[in-house]
């Protein structure tokens, strides 16, 4: 697992300073940024972003084929090349979830199903922004309980 965007303790905000670079709000690079994203990427990864301003301690890890986002050292979602995001939600809801517009099971990997509580949503279901609200929220909301 490549450390893409590591945050200190706190509230925190990252800034985009270069094409795939970031910026931690101390100024210093974080020369440990490697894999550059796709524009698919990029965008979604933007709005995510936004999303989880008042969250208190997010870091990006490049895994999964995508660039996946930690809240508290817990995986919440991993944004994929195309654009699609892979998610980490309750596995007690994950049949239920699978009903909704773009979801679809998971997949590591042609035929290789991952198990209940990761779900995968299509990429034109998150152009709305209500859509991708509701799929981040399902999944901090999985990060907290997990927590505990």
């Amino acid at each position: 697992m490549d450390v893409v965007g590591s945050i200190p303790a706190g509230p925190t905000v990252m800034h985009p300073v270069a094409a795939d670079a970031e910026q931690a709000d101390d100024g210093r690079h974080d020369r440990r940024i490697e894999r550059a994203m796709t524009p698919e990427q990029t965008a979604l990864v933007s709005r995510v972003r936004v999303l989880l301003g008042d969250e208190p301690v997010v870091r990006e890890v490049s895994m999964f084929g995508g660039r996946s986002v930690m809240v508290a050292e817990r995986m919440i979602a991993s944004v994929l090349e195309d654009g699609a995001l892979l998610v980490r939600v309750d596995a007690d809801r994950h049949d239920e979830l699978l009903t909704r517009p773009g979801a679809l099971q998971a997949e590591m990997g042609q035929g290789r199903t991952m198990g209940p509580g990761w779900i995968e949503i299509a990429p034109d279901v998150l152009r709305d922004d209500e859509q991708l609200a509701a799929w981040v929220e399902l999944a901090l909301e999985h990060n907290r309980s997990a927590r505990g």
